[in-house]
């Protein structure tokens, strides 16, 4: 695995989002996905975010977990080949990680597609793996964790 790309909305949240009177926006996620990522850093695999959302809290979120972040993207799929091509690898050295529909075609594309727990059922039964916890509460640092300790026994 050299890529492991993740959506952010139901995966790195609770999918939630809090709206306040002056349209700003936030939203809930898990501290314990910091180290799981850095994990995975340590087996030298690349990490992005590839999502449709556009919002200052992705791009917030994503800095702060030092995360290379694609936002605003309707087309994920047409941007992940195009990742594939700039990185010079193909579909067997990528993991996508999703929640919803609109993240389909993109994990139909990899070799290692995964779901986090509350993904869609869809998802859910595309998925390689499907993790235990859900969005938000930790299903970032799970996948890292999971694909940590196959590297570790590699």
């Amino acid at each position: 695995m050299r890529l492991v790309v993740f959506d952010f909305d139901g995966v790195f949240t609770d999918n939630r989002v809090l709206v306040l009177e002056d349209g700003t926006e936030a939203v809930m996620c898990s501290r314990a996905d910091g180290l799981g990522l850095d994990r995975l850093r340590k087996f030298g695999i690349d990490l992005l975010v590839l999502s449709k959302e556009q919002n200052p809290v992705v791009a917030a979120r994503c800095k702060k977990l030092r995360l290379p972040c694609i936002q605003g993207c309707d087309e994920k799929a047409d941007r992940l080949r195009q990742e594939f091509k700039d990185r010079r690898i193909t579909s067997d050295d990528v993991a996508f990680v999703g929640n919803d529909i609109n993240d389909l075609e993109c994990m139909e594309m990899v070799d290692l597609p995964i779901s986090v727990a509350d993904g869609y059922p869809e998802v859910k039964r595309l998925a390689a793996w499907v993790g235990t916890v859900p969005g938000g509460q930790g299903a970032v640092r799970e996948v890292c964790d999971w694909m940590a300790n196959i590297l570790e026994r590699s």
